[in-house]
């Protein structure tokens, strides 16, 4: 049985900067790759940053220079730095694992998801 935690979202103003935290329980190894994902309300949900099991990275575009994805796999923490927040960055952040060591960018690719936190940047 494999839960994902969030925490660290909230509210803060373009510009501004927040830190997620992922907590990691269960069977997930540090073999295994993880990822953040993000929903707007109407939208799809999207990959945002991931990170595979080897530490090679993925960032959208979008967020290319702005966030960064980290792991500390001996506390089983995913984390995602935040920096020059934007408005359209407000969205539902999730966590997501998967059994495999290699970065995929499609969520049904992800076996294990958090409940995810919310980010909200006001202009």
């Amino acid at each position: 049985q494999v839960q994902l935690v969030e925490s660290g979202g909230g509210l803060v103003q373009a510009g501004g900067s927040l830190r997620l935290s992922c907590a990691a329980s269960g069977s997930i190894f540090r073999s295994d790759a993880m990822a953040w994902f993000r929903q707007a309300p109407g939208s799809e949900r999207e990959p945002v940053a991931a990170i595979s099991g080897t530490g090679s990275i993925y960032a959208a575009n979008s967020v290319k220079g702005r966030f960064t994805i980290s792991r500390d796999d001996a506390k089983k923490m995913l984390y995602l730095q935040m920096n020059s927040l934007k408005p359209e960055d407000t969205a539902k952040y999730y966590c997501a694992a998967r059994e495999g060591a290699l970065i995929r960018t499609m969520k049904g690719d992800y076996d294990y998801w958090g409940q995810g936190t919310q980010v909200t940047v006001s202009s």
